[in-house]
């Protein structure tokens, strides 16, 4: 008889592991490193804070820079541009008649100024 009551208790015979269930959940106690106190939790919503911060910093000095390094390239493509059209050899059109004269491949070079 003894030894019927000393049988640890194992998995079921029927394979009902939920039904050996006897306690509550509420009845169940929960592990105290799993609360953890209201000063480690600002401490780490501070620490969280910074991070972000830290995090927003780097973003726009990355977007300064390439908004800085966009500009300097449309100003080099400005002057470029410029130097281009200062060392061109352009001949004036005295005459408007040789317009009407011209191809239309002779056409697409002429430019307005």
């Amino acid at each position: 008889m003894e030894q019927l009551r000393n049988i640890p208790k194992g998995k079921p015979k029927s394979g009902r592991v939920w039904k050996s269930q006897k306690t509550r959940f509420s009845d169940k106690r929960l592990d105290k490193t799993l609360k953890t106190s209201w000063a480690k939790k600002m401490q780490i919503k501070a620490q969280k804070k910074s991070v972000q911060s830290f995090e927003r910093q780097l973003k726009e000095e990355r977007n300064n820079q390439l908004e800085e390094k966009r500009k300097r390239q449309e100003e080099n493509k400005k002057r470029r541009l410029e130097n281009e059209r200062k060392s061109e050899v352009v001949q004036k059109i005295k005459n408007t008649a040789k317009i009407k004269r011209m191809k239309k491949k002779q056409l697409r070079q002429i430019e307005k100024r």
